[in-house]
């Protein structure tokens, strides 16, 4: 069975990269030890950018200096001295001592920098034969017809059948998006007999740079506006050398204007066309001649209380500048995250990892790491794509997180909030959420519906009609009760709100499940080599024997629902019949009610945490426990300790902790912490459409 890949493009440009990220994905996903290999790097001043960016999202182990063969310089003196062989030997001998250590290899062919085109695409055909792997050929479809691409792949697979290759499957990639499906069904009309075909379609984002590419290949200084402006993408240049009424004419969307730095007027008509409705967004500014902008328009500037436009400074003049930047070509760097979910998005929805797993046999792994799990959080989202509510509109950290999910099909996101407010935001980051729903709770149709539901739900309690809808038009409640309604399938609220205001109005209005007295929380607990369940965690701070046992139940139902076989360890400060006390007989209470409720599952208690995760001290402490030294679900006796240990176990183990993930409602409600970052964001809404396909079953 081969242990490895050949990705290589056919020409110049053909997006191998984004195939090259999907792959890497998918190994990862699995539990392998994938390791990537180039057999020839084009190093720049921050080395080869495709090598840098697989390195470091995958955080690969190996030094740079094992992952490729040899530099496009090295590979012009094999040439010029006629050692081709020499070359190729070279190469299989770095590649080898790779292979020994890994258990997949994803090998990433030629730029078609460092020889001629025609013979390029046959080196790299040669190449993958001398390491005994597959090719898997990416095809260029842009500004092409179904019949040339046709022809393209007709030649590339005489191409490798001539040298004796084994072709695994062909991509075809940036065909227009509107052709996709004409172009696929024509290939596969042709080809499927013989090998398989996916066709991938243009994303715009891909192909241009951003402004951070610019600033980094051209070393510019940052001067003014937020980082997180260097994500904007450029779609066009313009060189501002006319009067500003002219110049603003010419203005278009993504523009990226090239300027002396002493053009004043030109900086801040910039800026105000960027902030105005009335003209379209730009991507930057770039000043040139290393002139800086007066002092006054500095002070203007740094007293802007948010300036999204990047303001980048060069020394090269005008004109140098214009043709450097026009020679940069869109590439995918680690930073841009953007990119990066866009490129995931594209080869998910369109390539067919199950069959391309097949093909090249990739066995499963015991081990699940942090980016297994969160890979497999992704595509179970995927596969039934369920409708969240995100209350926080405004909140920067949920619009990025949007716009990762929406380029990963991972959701279809509702916002809360003023459209008008929660639009210019949008605008003011750059960000693409044209398919985004947002919704105004002051103002939206469904208001009255809402406030007469939650009139009727809490009436008994005194709540009033007027009490109801001035409370429905507060966002959690509001979202809440999209949910109960049915027009949402979940929501995620907690970065700027309390978890009481989050999940108060889930109380209320959603309320427990039938049999479960109690609404709680676990962590998913991401350590080196496996994931395991802690709760509760967040919501509880002294829950009863029976509450306790429900928790354990909940919890031991939530970890099967993420595959996580549960073997429950009820913890205490004493492990079996070796303590007493008021606390350890609340556990050992516990632990009875769920054999008592749940026969099916693993349970032990009073327990230990070292017992319940060594084994060598549960072989002397309770040696004849099925779950002591082999526990996944951990339930803490108190809020106490349950947050003080999740919080040690990240902090020394690094382990990534998911949550909290709330339990024990009708329908699913997660509160996110106030710290949380956009993977946070992004994986809890991926937990909550998992949790809203399990409540659909």
């Amino acid at each position: 069975m081969p242990k490895g890949l050949y990705i290589t493009g056919t020409v110049p440009r053909s997006g191998k990269s984004v195939v090259v990220l999907g792959i890497m994905e998918m190994l990862s996903g699995h539990g392998r030890k994938p390791g990537f290999f180039r057999p020839v790097i084009y190093p720049g001043e921050d080395g080869d950018s495709l090598l840098r960016l697989i390195s470091t999202r995958y955080a690969l182990e190996c030094a740079a200096d094992e992952m490729f063969g040899c530099t496009s310089e090295e590979v012009r003196e094999f040439i010029a001295e006629g050692r081709i062989n020499d070359l190729y030997s070279h190469v299989l001998e770095k590649y080898k001592r790779l292979e020994a250590r890994c258990d997949f290899i994803v090998c990433a062919g030629t730029d078609f920098t460092a020889m001629a085109i025609g013979f390029e695409f046959e080196f790299n055909i040669e190449m993958a034969n001398h390491l005994g792997i597959p090719l898997l050929p990416v095809v260029k479809g842009d500004g092409r017809d179904s019949r040339d691409i046709v022809e393209s792949v007709r030649v590339l697979e005489k191409s490798v059948k001539n040298k004796k290759g084994e072709l695994l499957a062909v991509i075809v990639n940036r065909v227009a998006a509107d052709e996709r499906d004409n172009i696929e069904a024509r290939l596969r009309q042709e080809f499927i007999s013989s090998f398989p075909v996916y066709v991938l379609p243009d994303h715009s984002l891909l192909n241009k740079p951003s402004v951070g590419e610019i600033a980094r290949l051209l070393k510019a200084e940052l001067i003014s506006g937020d980082i997180e402006g260097l994500d904007r993408e450029i779609r066009n240049y313009k060189v501002a050398a006319m009067e500003l009424p002219h110049f603003l004419e010419h203005v278009e969307d993504g523009s990226l204007i090239i300027t002396p730095g002493d053009r004043s007027d030109i900086i801040l008509g910039s800026i105000l066309a960027d902030a105005s409705r009335s003209y379209p967004q730009i991507a930057g500014i770039i000043l040139t001649g290393n002139l800086k902008p007066a002092s006054q328009i500095v002070r203007l500037l740094s007293g802007l209380r948010r300036s999204p436009v990047p303001i980048l400074s060069i020394p090269t003049d005008t004109f140098t500048t214009a043709m450097n930047v026009n020679a940069i070509e869109g590439t995918m760097a680690p930073e841009n995250r953007r990119k990066t979910a866009a490129a995931l998005g594209i080869v998910e929805a369109n390539i067919n990892f199950g069959e391309i797993e097949q093909r090249i046999a990739v066995a499963r792994s015991s081990r699940v790491t942090p980016l297994m799990f969160e890979y497999e959080l992704i595509q179970r989202a995927q596969k039934e794509r369920k409708r969240i509510v995100l209350p926080e509109g405004t909140d920067e950290r949920i619009l990025r997180a949007c716009e990762i999910l929406l380029l990963r099909n991972v959701a279809d996101i509702t916002l809360l909030g003023n459209p008008d407010e929660v639009g210019r935001k949008i605008t003011d980051l750059g960000l693409s959420l044209d398919r985004i729903r947002i919704i105004d709770p002051a103002t939206s149709e469904l208001r009255q519906t809402y406030a007469e539901t939650y009139y009727e739900l809490r009436k008994h309690k005194g709540v009033s009609y007027q009490t109801a809808y001035d409370a429905i038009s507060d966002v959690s409640y509001f979202g809440t009760m999209m949910v109960h309604l049915g027009h949402a399938d979940g929501m995620v609220s907690g970065a700027v709100h309390t978890t009481q205001q989050t999940i108060r109005p889930a109380f209320e209005i959603i309320k427990t499940k039938p049999g479960c007295s109690i609404v709680s929380s676990v962590f998913l607990m991401c350590l080196a080599d496996h994931v395991s369940v802690y709760g509760d965690c967040a919501v509880n701070p002294n829950p009863t024997a029976q509450q306790l046992a429900d928790i354990a139940v909940s919890s031991a139902d939530t970890a099967r629902m993420f595959s996580i076989e549960p073997y429950i360890a009820m913890l205490s400060y004493s492990t079996g019949e070796s303590g007493k006390g008021e606390d350890v007989e609340r556990v050992r209470e516990a632990t009875e009610i769920v054999r008592r409720l749940r026969p099916d599952l693993k349970v032990e208690g009073p327990i230990q945490y070292d017992a319940a995760v060594d084994a060598s001290v549960a072989k002397t402490k309770m040696p004849d426990s099925e779950v002591a030294g082999h526990a996944t679900v951990f339930i803490f006796p108190d809020l106490n300790t349950g947050n003080n240990t999740y919080k040690a176990v990240q902090r020394s183990a690094n382990a990534v902790a998911i949550g909290p993930v709330l339990q024990g409602l009708r329908k699913p409600v997660n509160d996110l912490s106030r710290g949380c970052t956009v993977t946070d964001i992004v994986n809890t809404v991926a937990i909550t459409a998992i949790q809203a396909q399990a409540a659909a079953v």
